[in-house]
C-alpha cells in the first residue's frame, strides 16, 4: 500500500518525547490541546506519516497512524479490554483465519472484536452476544473509529462483516457450523453446551478467564463433555526492555497477569450435556492411548534384547 498524506477524518497517534500516548481526529482549523501547549492539525493534514509536528510551547510529536494495540490501549472503554499481549495469542492459538466465521461474547469496549474482524477479513464474519444493551453503542463507536491506513473512519456505517445480538449467551446460539466460538465473560462453562452445537467438527473455542478457579471449572466441564479435545491452558507475560547506551534491563514495570487462556477442539460426533448419560459410542477408550504391537526388527537391527542394548 503506498503511502498517503494524513486526511481530515483521521484518527492519528501523537507521541511525545517520553513516548506518552495520544488518540486525535484531524480536523481542519481544530487544536490538539494538552499541558505543554495545543498543537494545531493543520500542521498534520497533508504531511506524511511519521512527520514531526511541533507544538506552541516548542515541544515536538511524532505523528503516526496507530498500530491496532495503540488503539485498543488508548480508545475510550467503558470496560477492561482484552489486552493486545492475549488478543496475539488468541488469534495465533485460535488459528483465527480470513473467512472464517466467529461467534464471541461478550463485546465489552471492543478490542477483542476489532482484532478478530481483522483477521477473519471482508470474507469472514464475526457474530458478537451482547446482554447489556448499555455497552453496545460505546463499543461500536470504538469498532467504527478504526479503518486502515490512509482510510478515513465511517463512524455510522459497518463493519458489514460484524452482526451484534443484543442477548443473553447463555440461554443459547443460534448459529451452527462455526469455526471459532471466542467467550471472555465470567462463567465460560455454561456456554459449552450450546458450543457442542454451533462449532463444526474441528472448531475452536477459545475462554478468556481472569481466575485460575473460573479455568479449572471450564476445563473440568470441557473433559466431562466428552466433546472436546486438545484442551489447554496458559498465561502471557509482557517484559518489555529498557535499551538505551549501556544501560540494558527489563523495565520496572511490566505488564504480567491479566487473564488466563484456554482452548479447546470440538471433537466429531461425541459430546453431552450436563445431566445426560454419556453414549455408549462415547467411552473413553477412545481417547486412550491404545497399546503398540510389537515390530519386528529390520534385518541386522538389534531388538533392544542383545547385551549392552539402552531401555
Amino acid at each position: 500500500m503506498a503511502a498517503q498524506p494524513f486526511r481530515e477524518g483521521e484518527i492519528v497517534l501523537l507521541l511525545d518525547r517520553a513516548q506518552n500516548r495520544r488518540l486525535v481526529r484531524l480536523r481542519a482549523g481544530a487544536k490538539a490541546h494538552g499541558h505543554k501547549g495545543y498543537l494545531e492539525h493543520d500542521r498534520i493534514i497533508g504531511e506524511p506519516e511519521g512527520t514531526v509536528a511541533r507544538a506552541s510551547s516548542g515541544a515536538t510529536y511524532l505523528v503516526f497512524r496507530p498500530r491496532l494495540s495503540e488503539y485498543a490501549l488508548e480508545m475510550p472503554r467503558k470496560s477492561a479490554i482484552v489486552y493486545p499481549k492475549d488478543v496475539g495469542i488468541i488469534l495465533v492459538w485460535a488459528d483465527i483465519y480470513p473467512g472464517a466465521t466467529v461467534v464471541e461474547s461478550g463485546l465489552g469496549s471492543g478490542s477483542l472484536t476489532l482484532a478478530l474482524l481483522r483477521a477473519v477479513g471482508p470474507t469472514g464474519q464475526v457474530i458478537v452476544y451482547e446482554q447489556r444493551a448499555d455497552m453496545i453503542g460505546p463499543a461500536l463507536a470504538n469498532v467504527r473509529g478504526f479503518a486502515l491506513p490512509g482510510e478515513v473512519p465511517d463512524g455510522e456505517a459497518g463493519p458489514s462483516n460484524l452482526i451484534v445480538r443484543e442477548r443473553d449467551v447463555y440461554e443459547g446460539i443460534e448459529e451452527s457450523d462455526v469455526d471459532r466460538l471466542v467467550l471472555d465473560l465470567p462463567e465460560p462453562w455454561r456456554v459449552l453446551p450450546h458450543a457442542l452445537d454451533c462449532l463444526r467438527p474441528g472448531g475452536v473455542v477459545a475462554c478468556y478467564s481472569p481466575s485460575i478457579v473460573q479455568v479449572q471449572r471450564t476445563v473440568e466441564e470441557l473433559e466431562a463433555s466428552g466433546g472436546f479435545g486438545q484442551i489447554e491452558s496458559l498465561e502471557v507475560l509482557y517484559r518489555p526492555w529498557h535499551v538505551k547506551g549501556q544501560a540494558v534491563r527489563p523495565v520496572q514495570q511490566m505488564v504480567s497477569h491479566t487473564a488466563f487462556l484456554t482452548f479447546a477442539r470440538r471433537l466429531a460426533g461425541r459430546g453431552h450435556r450436563p445431566g445426560e448419560e454419556a453414549p455408549k459410542d462415547e467411552e473413553d477408550e477412545t481417547l486412550a492411548p491404545h497399546e503398540a504391537a510389537p515390530v519386528a526388527p529390520e534385518d541386522g537391527e538389534s531388538d533392544g534384547s542383545a547385551p549392552g542394548a539402552t531401555g
